[in-house]
């Protein structure tokens, strides 16, 4: 067996000294939009639900994604379904091999973060 000295060897890496690259913040960014569209998404069915049986229990929901706090969740929810959008695409180049390099995959994460934006006013301005 070979005489290995794991007691002195530092952890790597270690959270006092690393520190987060945009691309592994962005990949973060990811997944918590997934996570915050399966939260709201119970919203979306609970409208649908109402519409499709009561004048009353729609006219509840829809007056409460109609207010300020459900346009503002609905706004939230727009910039987390295209930032998530862009980044199962942004993955999907990275699987076909392209965009590897760490200049290219930053300027990525960067335009996802405006895409997202600027697709979340277009939308809000289409509809």
């Amino acid at each position: 067996m070979a005489d290995v000295n794991r007691g002195n060897r530092p952890l790597s890496p270690h959270l006092q000294i690393y520190r987060p690259q945009l691309t592994s913040m962005s990949s973060i960014m990811v997944r918590m939009t997934g996570l915050a569209l399966f939260a709201v998404a119970p919203l979306v069915v609970w409208w649908l639900l109402a519409a499709a049986t009561s004048d009353s229990s729609f006219a509840a929901i829809d007056g409460f994604l109609r207010s300020w706090f459900g346009d503002l969740l609905l706004l939230g929810a727009t910039w987390a379904l295209w930032y998530h959008t862009l980044g199962r695409l942004r993955h999907v180049i990275w699987d076909f091999g392209y965009c590897l390099d760490v200049p290219t995959s930053e300027k990525m994460g960067i335009g996802m973060f405006v895409a997202a934006t600027v697709l979340t006013l277009l939308t809000i301005v289409i509809t």
